[in-house]
């Protein structure tokens, strides 16, 4: 079982690389923190936008595939992401919203007076913006960059939460509290809350109950999957030991230069990953230039060229200061 953790990341699918950051580094103020590439898929880029380091639970990365034909939400997937804010925050980011023509819902209140605001991002996915004062816990991001456009009073603090949308909950379940380190903390209609530590942010999985609906189809707007915090390799280790002990098939370790991972699909089809914290981004590069250039791989560094000439040109949002490249 993992240490309770939480959340490391969430990775979905994008189409138009651009417009994918200037939503999420723009309109949402997250901080690109490294620029690379799919290592699957080197043609295509990786983006990581967190806070002003990148820590693990406050990442939301994508593959933004040029032209990626829509997905659909259904069962099977990891459905909904949600980001923290603080209680004070909600109405800056009503107004922030409405002033960059983002469509959304009225907020709404849900367990324990968490307040909701539902949106989605131009590919479609499903997004929340979540305050409750247990945010009030995290401390604000740094203002690394002079000029960032949300103020760091107002910023989101990290992922709040992941909502699976799934045709029932027991093998899941299971899994969650039993090799995860989750546990069931409350129900509310269809929806089970499990945590792994209730006081704190990113440490939140809401499986929703959806007997019936259409199975999710993967494409621009979809989540591909969802990644949990092990704090070391050992720690990685012994959950990927006890996975295949429990009959799961979970894939070797895999360096992604600033974790490394483990993947395997849970029994209602969402793919899982175990990602260790370190080392992180400054790996590479120094906090203050996070994400300005093109990071890749010792091994795909002799074709940077080939690389470079078929990734789509991209800048940081015109009011974001620093070098565009």
């Amino acid at each position: 079982m993992l240490v309770p953790s939480g959340i490391h990341h969430v990775t979905a699918i994008a189409s138009d690389p651009q417009r994918n950051i200037d939503f999420y580094a723009g309109v949402l103020g997250l901080r690109l923190v490294k620029r690379t590439v799919n290592f699957d898929d080197p043609t295509t880029y990786h983006f990581y936008f967190g806070d002003e380091i990148g820590r693990p639970g406050s990442l939301l990365t994508f593959f933004p595939w040029p032209n990626a034909r829509r997905g659909r939400q259904g069962a099977g997937q990891a459905a909904v992401t949600s980001f923290a804010i603080v209680p004070g925050s909600l109405g800056f980011w009503l107004e922030r919203l409405l002033k960059h023509s983002v469509e959304f819902e009225q907020p709404t209140t849900r367990f324990d007076g968490e307040r909701v605001i539902a949106l989605k991002d131009p590919d479609g996915l499903l997004l929340e913006l979540v305050s409750h004062q247990r945010v009030e816990q995290c401390e604000p991001p740094t203002d690394l960059e002079a000029g960032a456009q949300v103020p760091s009073m107002h910023a989101i603090r990290g992922v709040y939460s992941v909502t699976l949308w799934q045709d029932g909950q027991q093998h899941t379940a299971e899994l969650l509290t039993g090799s995860l380190g989750f546990q069931l903390a409350r129900e509310q209609g269809s929806i089970f809350r499990y945590t792994s530590n209730e006081s704190r942010p990113g440490s939140i999985v809401d499986l929703r109950i959806v007997p019936g609906l259409w199975p999710g189809v993967m494409g621009a707007g979809t989540v591909h999957h969802v990644a949990f915090r092990a704090t070391d390799d050992a720690t990685q280790g012994s959950a990927r030991a006890a996975l295949e002990s429990n009959g799961y098939n979970v894939t070797p370790v895999l360096d992604r230069d600033y974790f490394k991972s483990v993947y395997f699909r849970e029994p209602g089809g969402v793919l899982f990953e175990i990602a260790t914290d370190g080392p992180g981004f400054t790996v590479d590069e120094p906090a203050a230039t996070l994400g300005r250039g093109l990071k890749l791989p010792g091994w795909l560094e002799p074709r940077r060229f080939e690389i470079e000439a078929l990734l789509p040109n991209i800048h940081l949002p015109v009011d974001l200061p620093g070098p565009n490249a």
